[in-house]
């Protein structure tokens, strides 16, 4: 297989392939918030954290919330509460050898995304953590983002997955969480039991 691949080695290269990205998609890049990106983050119930280890192993981890769930400090600072999970703790252990994060934030039915980069930190307590109580629940800890880079990214990703067209889901196409779960993770667990715990009551707990 490998004489078959044509690999790119160089950006020269990977110009000559794609061509250079028209002016106006360098010169979106804002380092500081615009109403319109308060307006996009009071909305935002969901965003995807992207952060890399010191070695360079990377991650991209879900958050989501209440629209909203992205506290804005100031024109340059966002701080991202944590919520409990399963304590992996993927995004947070990298950023403590590597504060450089990126995030993608979306709306639902919304093509176009909010993209922010910048450099991070975990707090462990602030006087702005009570502005982030949900359903009762204090984060311990949030990830407090210094922006250096923010601009927003086009549909066209979007349109062609057809993603947020209902029409096109397909949801049962593949066994449940809870027959993945039996399969890969918990064999030891019955399915029956790993279809209650992944049911209706699971959405209890989100919080707890």
């Amino acid at each position: 297989m490998s004489d078959s691949l044509r690999e790119v080695t160089s950006e020269e290269e990977l110009r000559e392939l794609l061509g250079h990205p028209q002016p106006v998609a360098i010169g979106k890049e804002r380092a500081t918030l615009h109403e319109l990106d308060r307006q996009w983050l009071a909305n935002s119930p969901f965003c995807l954290i992207g952060t890399a280890a010191a070695d360079g192993s990377c991650d991209v981890s879900p958050k989501g919330d209440p629209p909203g769930f992205t506290l804005v400090l100031d024109d340059t600072t966002i701080v991202i509460p944590d919520r409990p999970g399963n304590r992996r703790a993927d995004t947070l252990r990298n950023v403590l050898t590597n504060p450089r994060v990126g995030l993608l934030y979306f709306i639902p039915g919304r093509g176009d995304t909010l993209r922010i980069n910048g450099r991070a930190r975990i707090l462990r307590d602030a006087p702005f953590f009570d502005r982030m109580l949900v359903k009762g629940h204090r984060p311990k800890v949030a990830l407090l983002v210094e922006i250096e880079q923010i601009f927003y990214h086009c549909a066209k990703a979007f349109l062609r997955s057809g993603m947020w067209k209902p029409g096109t889901w397909q949801p049962d196409a593949l066994p449940s969480r809870a027959v993945i779960s039996k399969t890969l993770e918990r064999r030891n667990q019955s399915l029956e039991a790993l279809e209650e715990y992944y049911g209706p009551s699971y959405a209890e707990h989100l919080y707890s």
